[in-house]
């Protein structure tokens, strides 16, 4: 039975407002998967981009595979997106249209052990958002802390 990898992005519910989530193959050079399956990867800076009605994932950090010898692949490279016609229609149109971001929200294998990605529809939150955020964490970690004592 294979470890499954969860490498989620924290940043992106504190900074984004999270509207409608999709969950999307990558495709991967032969080392990357094996980085991953390792737990090495990173998607705390990344984001989604169209390119010619194709849903590329940018900045996504997977480091090189140590044993591999001839081939290894690039850590910070564009990597394709596999979802559905009508969900990168629906993507795209509302990217276009209401100015939203699509955002990785959390990278993680699955029973079959192929890599998945969950990216968010997302909007940017404004500062007064933020600042309630943080207000609310704090309350609940204080009420957290009382019942503890209780």
């Amino acid at each position: 039975m294979q470890k499954t990898v969860n490498i989620l992005n924290r940043k992106a519910r504190f900074e984004y407002e999270i509207l409608d989530k999709y969950t999307a193959g990558i495709v991967l050079a032969g080392s990357e998967i094996k980085s991953i399956r390792l737990g090495r990867a990173s998607i705390a800076e990344s984001f989604c981009e169209f390119q010619d009605m194709e849903l590329f994932a940018i900045n996504t950090n997977i480091e090189e595979y140590a044993y591999s010898r001839n081939f290894s692949h690039a850590p910070k490279s564009e990597r394709k997106l596999l979802l559905n016609k009508k969900e990168l229609k629906s993507l795209h149109k509302s990217v276009q249209n209401k100015g939203l971001t699509i955002i990785p929200l959390r990278l993680f294998t699955n029973e079959k052990g192929l890599a998945k990605l969950e990216i968010g529809l997302c909007r940017g939150k404004k500062n007064y958002d933020k600042r309630e955020t943080m207000k609310e964490r704090d309350t609940k970690r204080d009420l957290d802390r009382i019942k503890k004592e209780f």
